[in-house]
């Protein structure tokens, strides 16, 4: 059986390596090609800005803080790539004397994933220079990798696939479709689909690894690191809609009522907890994944922590 997983595997890995040849693109020559963004249009579609809920906002003032929530949107995947790439490295030690073809896969996905980092520290360049200024992204990626780093291999792990296949419904659901984006920003985001498809895979083969390896006590502390990094990632976005929301009401023309104010924050919060947390949960696959690994119990556990975040309005 361990022999035939084993074969499994390493044909998945080797597909995943077949497409990533087949799919390499280039930051300047496939994405960027001397353009800029469209500033007249949406970044964000609002499948994922929720600006539809708002609805006091006029056409500009949605257009506006999308292109806000779309800086702070690209910001988040060069945030969260700093640490998947570290834990990436990490976990391809595991096969540095045993299977190459998974560790090439690994490889792979470690240098697309400094590929990434590198467009979207491009993408904040180019988005700055074009918006007034104020805007802050309050994360510092490498303090929170530190972080996110000191938990489990099994929690981080559990955290990254979460992310990038929340990336895939992203992109497929509510960008692809969605005729009104700026041009340039929906590149961006087909782009990072098509690599991050199969680090989802990858993400998903190392994470069932990991879990092998523990006792049913490690496993329970797993989760919750798990749980702790999720609750970690909400208080990133508190901080974060909060920032945004402020800098939006600096640059807006029009000045907005306190009662105002306060729902442009439920709003953005509710927003950013859908897009970076709920979205996930929520995805089919990454309940598939999970649930064979963990206990009822675990499972509660993990449900009660997410309650207050699923169950404020978004």
């Amino acid at each position: 059986m361990n022999t035939v997983q084993h074969s499994t595997d390493t044909a998945r890995y080797a597909k995943c390596i077949t497409i990533s040849k087949r799919i390499r693109w280039d930051i300047d020559k496939d994405v960027i090609r001397d353009r800029q963004f469209d500033f007249s249009k949406k970044f964000l579609p609002d499948g994922i800005s929720k600006l539809n809920e708002i609805g006091f906002l006029n056409a500009d003032e949605r257009r506006l803080l999308s292109q806000i929530q779309g800086r702070t949107y690209a910001n988040m995947f060069g945030l969260v790539e700093r640490f998947i790439n570290a834990k990436i490295l990490e976990v391809s030690r595991d096969h540095w004397l045993g299977d190459q073809t998974a560790l090439e896969a690994l490889v792979r996905f470690s240098d697309e994933e400094l590929k990434h980092q590198a467009l979207f520290r491009r993408i904040e360049q180019m988005i700055g220079a074009h918006m007034p200024p104020g805007y802050r992204f309050m994360p510092q990626p490498d303090d929170v990798a530190s972080v996110v780093l000191g938990k489990s291999t099994w929690a981080v792990l559990g955290l990254t696939c979460h992310i990038e296949l929340f990336t895939q419904t992203h992109y497929r659901e509510s960008i692809a479709p969605d005729a009104e984006l700026s041009e340039l920003y929906k590149d961006v985001f087909l782009f990072h689909w098509r690599e991050e498809s199969q680090h989802a895979i990858m993400d998903e083969l190392e994470w069932t690894r990991e879990d092998g390896k523990l006792s049913a006590a490690e496993r329970d502390r797993a989760v919750d690191d798990l749980i702790a990094l999720v609750g970690a990632v909400d208080g990133l976005l508190q901080l974060q809609s909060e920032a945004d929301v402020a800098y939006f009401a600096q640059i807006n023309p029009r000045e907005f009522t306190p009662e105002q104010l306060q729902q442009l924050r439920a709003g953005v919060l509710g927003a950013y907890r859908w897009q970076y947390i709920i979205s996930g949960v929520q995805d089919p696959r990454f309940g598939e994944i999970l649930s064979p690994m963990i206990t009822e119990v675990q499972s509660r556990r993990i449900g009660e922590a997410l309650l207050p975040i699923i169950g404020k309005p978004n």
